[in-house]
């Protein structure tokens, strides 16, 4: 894993609590080196797990301008949690996802690592793992939806739809929240469809069904208090979905291929922030909640000690039926139920130490010397 000099920065940052902080990061993930940034709010200190959300580019855009765009840090400070920003690989000289689009990138295996890698560094409630996205990012959120439904509780697209083979391969296995954000005046993602992408009102349809919910939207005109951003927005929501499941849609009438309220490029909704909106649906739902709780990777207390280590490592804790050392890219090096781990021939460098206990597990880093 290569590290950049912001995470010296976020590591000093953190010893004095001065700040909030974007780290960016990599992971080796299909032979090739994937980076991400996420955001890290001041008031994170690691004794408490906190949600992650995915906010995924669009096409042609990065992780950087995403951060910048959607603007969540304000809402991420206050609500606290972390932020994660992934970048695409380029397809056809352009930066992609592969959302139901058949390019040879698995990006699904990426974000799905992501998690886990990110869950070894930070303290992550993995009981609240969520995706957004704009454009191409909200088909891959889709995507996460129907292909990640053990890791990823609920998901936003925001001006990003399904393609036709996305949703005729879709099987997510169980009710997925999504929250849907469109503009009727979308020229990049047609509201109506197109030949690459389904109707809103079908995605839209699709999920609703999918989830069990009540054939008729619950219907409110969001105010229009912005009279001057050439639109205006209706919220729907369909609710009384399996084990509680959702589905919200916004319908930014006039609008473009936009984020609302945020920085006005083309016909921007500035009546409502989809940021928050995202935030205040993703928060409603956790993962126990639709797939039961032994099936939600927990985390047990456990220490490790020494570590680093050099002959031998103990595991302390209760009811642990096994412990394995692995390397950095998952390959099972020991693996026993005895407390005690002869570390003797392990080369010196950074591992993996995975405790199990029952349902439960903790993954921890170990450094050998």
């Amino acid at each position: 894993m290569k590290r950049n000099l912001l995470l010296s920065l976020f590591l000093l940052s953190s010893m004095f609590s001065i700040s909030q902080v974007t780290v960016i990061d990599s992971i080796m993930s299909g032979g090739v080196y994937r980076n991400y940034r996420i955001y890290v709010p001041a008031a994170y200190n690691g004794s408490t797990a906190w949600p992650l959300i995915f906010n995924i580019h669009g096409y042609t855009s990065n992780a950087s301008q995403e951060q910048l765009y959607t603007n969540f840090g304000p809402i991420a400070d206050t609500a606290h949690f972390l932020m994660v920003y992934p970048n695409a690989t380029v397809y056809n000289g352009q930066p992609t996802w592969n959302s139901g689009f058949g390019m040879p990138v698995d990006d699904i295996g990426f974000l799905s690592r992501l998690i886990d890698s990110l869950d070894l560094t930070y303290n992550i409630d993995l009981n609240r793992v969520y995706s957004c996205g704009m454009s191409n990012g909200g088909y891959m959120s889709h995507t996460l939806a129907c292909a990640l439904s053990d890791k990823i509780t609920a998901v936003a697209s925001v001006t990003g739809t399904m393609t036709p083979a996305q949703k005729a391969s879709c099987n997510p296995g169980r009710a997925v929240p999504v929250m849907q954000i469109h503009g009727t005046n979308d020229g990049t993602v047609p509201f109506y469809g197109s030949a690459y992408s389904i109707a809103i009102d079908s995605v839209v349809k699709y999920w609703r069904v999918n989830n069990g919910c009540n054939p008729t939207a619950l219907y409110n005109a969001v105010p229009n208090i912005n009279t001057s951003d050439g639109c205006t927005a209706d919220h729907f929501v369909y609710n009384g979905g399996i084990m509680g499941s959702s589905v919200e849609f916004y319908r930014i009438n006039g609008g473009g291929h936009t984020w609302p309220f945020t920085y006005p490029i083309g016909v921007t909704c500035q009546d409502f922030n989809a940021s928050e909106k995202i935030w205040l649906f993703f928060r409603k739902y956790s993962l126990s909640q639709f797939v039961g709780l032994s099936e939600v990777t927990a985390k047990i207390n456990v220490n490790v000690y020494p570590n680093p280590a050099s002959e031998y490592v103990d595991v302390e804790g209760d009811e642990i039926s096994l412990i394995t050392i692995a390397d950095m890219t998952r390959r099972v090096i020991i693996s026993q139920s005895e407390k005690h781990v002869n570390t003797s021939a392990l080369p010196p460098g950074i591992y993996l130490i995975i405790i199990d206990s029952g349902d439960k597990r903790s993954v921890k880093k170990l450094v050998k010397i």
